[in-house]
């Protein structure tokens, strides 16, 4: 299946859902009329509604996570910033943290690490939107999201320079750890996470994680 930039205008709900990944219909916004959203618009609909939204070539697409998945990603994220913020390495996100990948693509990575290695001219970058892509990308999934929508992602976070991604696994308690699109290697419990190249010296035993995010 080709992707939306390389898709005809769909004709039909079924055509755009589809064309984005074949997402849930209850997380694809009507307004702004799909085609003719832009970043104004995401940060638009968080300001207004409190509501997280992707922009897929020119169509918000709401950001879905569950209570269980929303509990693991903040233990993750509190692991990782005990490893970054002693060492001063860079800078984490949550999962309200917006990226521009490339022009017309905003996606919300559940936790992002952004090294200073890649800030500009030495400065973080500022504003709703980092117009810049991270060095590691987490995504915990959710029940809503579907296996395109997530393969999709992963070639949009390498090719905007992304350089490890790792995707949790809440139900099977299991980490898929990305170096590229086409290298993976999957976790599983009673093994141990670790930052290779882009966090040398983290390492996190996943049965202590699920371990505390199961309490």
């Amino acid at each position: 299946m080709k992707m939306l930039s390389n898709s005809p205008t769909p004709k039909t709900i079924a055509d755009l859902l589809a064309q984005l990944g074949d997402v849930p219909a209850n997380r694809v916004r009507l307004l702004p009329i799909p085609g003719t959203a832009t970043a104004k618009d995401v940060v638009g609909v968080e300001a207004r509604e409190d509501r997280l939204c992707e922009l897929v070539q020119g169509t918000l697409v709401e950001k879905v996570m569950r209570f269980d998945e929303s509990v693991l990603n903040g233990l993750l994220c509190a692991f990782l910033a005990n490893h970054v913020r002693p060492r001063k390495l860079g800078i984490l996100t949550n999962a309200s943290g917006m990226f521009r990948l490339k022009p017309g693509l905003i996606r919300i990575p559940d936790i992002a690490f952004l090294s200073k290695a890649r800030y500009r001219r030495g400065k973080r970058p500022k504003g709703p939107i980092a117009k810049i892509a991270p060095d590691l990308v987490v995504e915990i999934i959710s029940k809503g999201n579907t296996k395109t929508e997530m393969r999709w992602k992963l070639r949009e976070y390498f090719e905007a320079g992304v350089l490890l991604v790792w995707y949790v696994d809440a139900k099977s308690h299991t980490v898929q750890v990305f170096t590229a699109v086409d290298r993976s290697v999957t976790l599983g419990e009673d093994e141990t996470l670790d930052g290779g190249n882009v966090l040398p010296g983290f390492r996190l035993p996943l049965s202590q994680l699920f371990a505390e995010a199961d309490e």
